[in-house]
């Protein structure tokens, strides 16, 4: 043999050996998501800046549709083809997950300290003790108002409900706009938009929230009966025809400029900022009186989760950590305004609605919505039900504590809290 033959071959192992060597290390991460909306923000923005810090592993962002995820991620967890990070609807779609062993335990992953216990609420067991899934955002309730018309009428951002019901008469008065763009033909518009927003002032968000998970509390004591008697009052603001009103009618009054406030859900900023034209601002749920303690519904909407047979655990762990970092927190919250991060270290908003409903965090305390964890895993759905008696109550047709009477009964009928 030749010494350049010899070269030759030395050469050849050598490029087969460090191919093989980082065909070895180059890993690669699939992220399962039901955000089809998120591709773009996945591609351009967060997987860029994590592979850059994490060379050897590559990172894929499949989404389903919405509607097809649930059952998709099932079958695929079933058979074997689930993404290594699997993410996370709140409470108890992705609590049946990690019971059944298709979800980690993430309590010793780096980064979860960064989280609060309500930031963690929604990816919990039960009994607090197990984190399975990295919380990534919430949605903020509050009211969405048109600057414009506030500015005509004179009307000052209200902090009290007696403020709230008094600029509602000054623009009713008026007659320019409709007050209150709500209605209650699709029902969950009701409860989200206007018992689980006003509600925790009222029985004291985290507070009442949980006396009702553990008996202590009832859905037909004044706290809880309260927020619907201020509901039933919204009627009278609401424009003609509520009742037969879309959540998509109530979008596009506000943003034609024919209503003065918008019940809101932080999730509309998007839409909002690309179909209104003229100025928005936005106010938390009203105190009772001034100088009380504000709440805010600061509902967990969206966390991911290591799949418990992935190939790639460690792999997927840094991405994990990395997801659960202030640097993540700023590029997602900053990329989705109004999906506002659920990280302890504060995200300044470069959209100065977001920015709003952010800063609210500084002074309210923050709860999520009373029916989600645990109260609606039985028959009737606590969820479901009160999506149609607030409905009821703001159509007249039940009055605060016939809803609550009847709220309360469907839940005894299946709910023993535990002593």
């Amino acid at each position: 043999m030749t010494r350049t033959t010899l070269k030759g071959l030395l050469l050849a192992t050598s490029i087969l050996g460090s191919a093989g060597l980082a065909h070895a290390e180059d890993v690669t991460l699939t992220i399962d998501s039901w955000r089809n909306d998120d591709l773009s923000i996945w591609q351009e923005k967060l997987i860029p800046a994590f592979e850059a810090k994490n060379p050897g592993i590559k990172v894929k962002f499949a989404p389903t549709a919405p509607t097809e995820y649930d059952a998709a991620t099932d079958a695929k967890l079933a058979a074997g083809t689930a993404g290594d990070l699997i993410t996370c609807r709140p409470f108890d779609k992705s609590l049946a997950l990690y019971t059944r062993g298709d979800l980690a335990g993430l309590n010793d992953l780096s980064g979860m300290e960064n989280f609060s216990d309500v930031a963690k609420a929604a990816w919990t067991t039960d009994d607090g003790k197990t984190a399975f899934c990295v919380p990534m955002a919430s949605v903020i309730h509050g009211f969405i108002y048109n600057k414009d018309a506030f500015d005509k009428l004179g009307i000052a951002i209200p902090a009290t409900e007696a403020d709230f019901f008094a600029a509602l008469d000054k623009i009713k008065a008026d007659g320019t706009y409709i007050p209150l763009a709500m209605g209650t033909k699709d029902l969950w518009e009701a409860a989200t938009m206007g018992y689980q927003n006003i509600g925790p002032t009222y029985w004291k968000g985290e507070e009442g929230r949980a006396a009702l998970i553990k008996g202590e509390q009832k859905l037909t004591d004044a706290a809880w009966v309260e927020p619907y008697k201020v509901l039933a009052k919204w009627k009278d603001y609401l424009g003609d025809g509520f009742e037969a009103q879309t959540y998509p009618d109530s979008q596009n009054l506000f943003t034609l400029g024919r209503a003065a406030i918008y019940p809101a859900g932080s999730w509309e900023i998007g839409l909002f900022n690309s179909q209104a034209d003229f100025k928005m601002g936005a106010f938390p749920p009203p105190v009772k009186n001034a100088g009380d303690t504000c709440y805010i519904s600061d509902h967990n909407d969206i966390g991911v989760g290591l799949n418990a047979k992935s190939a790639h655990a460690e792999e997927a762990k840094k991405l994990l950590s990395w997801i659960a970092s202030p640097e993540f927190a700023e590029i997602y919250a900053n990329a989705l305004p109004g999906f506002f991060s659920l990280n302890s270290t504060p995200v300044k908003m470069a959209d100065p609605l977001a920015q709003e409903f952010v800063s609210w965090r500084e002074k309210c305390k923050p709860t999520i919505r009373s029916t989600y964890q645990i109260l609606s895993r039985g028959t009737p759905n606590l969820e479901n039900e009160t999506w149609v008696e607030s409905a009821n109550v703001i159509n007249g047709t039940d009055t605060p504590e016939a809803a609550a009477e009847k709220l309360q009964k469907g839940l005894d009928s299946w709910y023993k809290p535990a002593k």
